[in-house]
């Protein structure tokens, strides 16, 4: 820009200004990120294995139970004819899905019950400070960490008929045997050869399976409990019982139904302590939705009626899990 100085001759510049305007160039290409710095392409890639296991593991054969469900697909007969809803109307008809679905109902229920107190408690031990705690820890984790099988197997010659060392037991201390006073004068208690007792040992052993697992995720909530407000309490002479009902218990409840939750599908699918100590017997009194449907579909050969069976357990275990997890929320709101 120019400018002439007043009173000059118009043809003569005696002052000149030049005044450049600021060149601003091209703003310079942002550098193109690493693939360790984009976060979103790093979330889909951490992703994808567990997408792929699900769809895999879960989906797929998810998928397969419902069509095998709605076909008449045997071992002997592996071609896909569609029969609509004839499965399912004669799952209704059979007297033992509906003693399945009770003793399912059952089992899952009483041993939630346990799983979570008996947790609650271990999980009271786990976190006090005494010594020799690291080998309780083990003992307590040790049947979680056991193969069910293993265990299964274990527990089958703890409750075996004629030499269970339980009954030998029973016999020293005096409660079982000719002059058992509380347990009857039978020189053995049959422990799976009786419908009440098959079921109550099939639910013990369960229970000892699951209980090290729900300590440890209790374990983890009361550790995050503030010190402080446990000090606070003690200042104010609140007892045991009452910072227990009062602070700890309202505290630990959101992970205890997770607990609760990782419990409830834990019992719901397992079939394994069933097959294994008293494949649904005797007389069907132990026969659970998921042990009812291998037998019917796997050993028996009936692929499209054991779809059916096994497909009942879903709604009830997604019921089950959403009021779980409604559960779970409140309490994170309040």
């Amino acid at each position: 820009m120019s400018s002439v100085s007043a009173g000059a001759d118009p043809g003569a510049v005696t002052a000149v200004e030049v005044t450049e305007a600021p060149t601003t160039g091209s703003p310079a290409a942002a550098p193109r990120k690493r693939l360790a710095d984009r976060e979103g392409a790093l979330a889909w890639i951490f992703l994808m294995p567990s997408v792929a296991y699900i769809i895999v593991l879960v989906g797929v054969p998810f998928a397969l139970a419902i069509g095998f469900a709605f076909s008449d697909v045997t071992a002997g007969d592996p071609s896909f004819d569609w029969v609509g809803l004839r499965n399912f109307r004669r799952a209704f008809d059979d007297p033992v899905f509906w003693q399945s679905l009770t003793n399912t109902v059952i089992f899952t229920g009483v041993s939630m019950v346990l799983i979570v107190l008996l947790g609650k408690v271990l999980a009271n031990i786990l976190i006090a400070n005494f010594r020799g705690k690291w080998l309780v820890r083990f003992v307590v984790l040790l049947p979680w960490t056991t193969p069910v099988a293993l265990s299964s197997i274990a527990w089958l010659w703890m409750l075996d008929s004629i030499f269970s060392p339980i009954d030998w037991v029973l016999r020293e201390v005096g409660l079982l045997g000719e002059q058992g006073a509380l347990l009857g004068s039978g020189s053995n208690m049959y422990w799976l050869g009786k419908p009440g007792l098959a079921m109550a040992s099939v639910i013990a052993v369960h229970v000892w399976r699951i209980t090290p697992l729900a300590a440890v995720i209790m374990m983890a909530g009361l550790v995050a409990i503030p010190r402080d407000m446990e000090e606070a309490a003690q200042v104010d002479g609140a007892g045991y019982w009452r910072r227990m009902v009062e602070i700890t218990i309202p505290l630990v409840l959101p992970v205890a139904a997770v607990a609760a939750l990782f419990g409830v599908v834990f019992t719901f699918t397992d079939f394994a302590v069933v097959d294994v100590l008293t494949r649904g017997g005797p007389n069907n009194s132990t026969q659970v939705l998921t042990s009812w449907a291998f037998f019917r579909g796997i050993e028996g050969g009936d692929i499209g009626q054991g779809a059916a069976t096994a497909l009942f357990i879903f709604p009830i275990l997604l019921a089950a899990a959403i009021a779980i997890l409604r559960a779970v929320r409140r309490m994170d709101v309040r």
